[in-house]
């Protein structure tokens, strides 16, 4: 396992998760609340789809950090 690219893999998930998981989370209200309109849909859809990859993209450094040796020099 490679410690340096797993606190990488790491500081980037919490990156991820400090700039777009409010975004992503389900919006309290219930079925009285407003309905959104196109353009809030639109947008919402849009944080989605850019939370998802960049999820993938962190969960797949993360095996890649797991499954890699150290580096040299790396205790």
């Amino acid at each position: 396992m490679d410690p340096q690219r797993l606190k990488d893999a790491y500081q980037k998930l919490q990156s991820l998760d400090e700039r777009m998981t409010y975004k992503v989370r389900p919006r309290s209200g219930g079925p009285l609340a407003s309905r959104p309109g196109t353009e809030q849909i639109e947008q919402s859809l849009k944080d989605l789809a850019s939370y998802t990859v960049e999820l993938k993209e962190v969960v797949q450094e993360l095996f890649l950090a797991i499954a890699s040796k150290a580096a040299a020099g790396t205790p």
